[in-house]
């Protein structure tokens, strides 16, 4: 089903290097219509971003910062509203797995930052967007869980842990501000078929998830189309 963001208002975090899901999830929603703000960490990876967008024909504005802290995500979603008027999407793409290995030898700073790179940018930026979704009646916010949380696998506890708490927001947030016409999804992606996985796997038997079908899958939970559907967790797996 195509869909038309035209008019719309897209914040999109985890925006970084080339064949990496931030890059295709920007791309989607700027070939749909929406006009973007872009949000990564590394400021000259987020302006070659921003750059390739505008050579596109997409209305974009990138904001470099550490979205971990409060006033990174603030500063993101201030850009919607001073350069496009307001909101309507938030897409929480920031966040991945940092620590693979046995539970037992994970150090409490490496689950702090694990929790922080995907919990708390997820927390803070739709923390400050809320209120701008809220002006326009309302809007949608995706979240990126993991199939690790509905399948766990070995060694990758304090990744679960993160994204399992980051399916928990999804669901309290949706549940909080459902009567308000603010509707919060996330998907579980399998294995993508990104640039850093295809370089890590090489010859291994994988079940590709490939970029568009991932990116075809937060345009539906972000449009209109989905519009009753709220507080879910949707696997993007390619299998049963």
């Amino acid at each position: 089903m195509p869909v038309d963001f035209g008019g719309k208002v897209a914040l999109i975090t985890g925006v970084g290097r080339v064949g990496q899901i931030g890059q295709a999830v920007a791309r989607g929603f700027g070939a749909a219509g929406a006009q973007l703000v872009i949000a990564g960490h590394d400021p000259t990876v987020i302006a070659d971003r921003a750059r390739e967008l505008t050579a596109a024909r997409v209305a974009v504005r990138a904001v470099a910062g550490d979205l971990t802290t409060p006033d990174a995500a603030r500063r993101a979603v201030a850009e919607a509203k001073q350069a496009f008027g307001g909101l309507d999407v938030v897409v929480n793409v920031a966040g991945g797995l940092l620590n693979y290995g046995p539970a037992l030898e994970l150090r409490p700073e490496q689950l702090e930052r694990e929790l922080a790179v995907n919990l708390k940018t997820a927390f803070l930026v739709s923390q400050e967007a809320i209120p701008l979704l809220l002006e326009r009646g309302g809007g949608a916010i995706v979240n990126f869980a993991s199939i690790a949380v509905l399948k766990p696998q070995r060694l990758m506890a304090s990744y679960i842990a993160a994204k399992a708490a980051v399916a928990g927001l999804t669901r309290a947030l949706a549940r909080e501000f459902a009567d308000r016409g603010v509707r919060v999804n996330a998907v579980a992606p399998g294995m993508m078929k990104t640039a850093d996985n295809l370089a890590q796997m090489k010859d291994a038997k994988v079940r590709w998830v490939e970029l568009d079908q991932l990116v075809n899958a937060v345009l539906f939970l972000a449009s209109d189309a989905a519009g009753a559907i709220t507080g879910e967790i949707l696997p993007v797996t390619g299998e049963v």
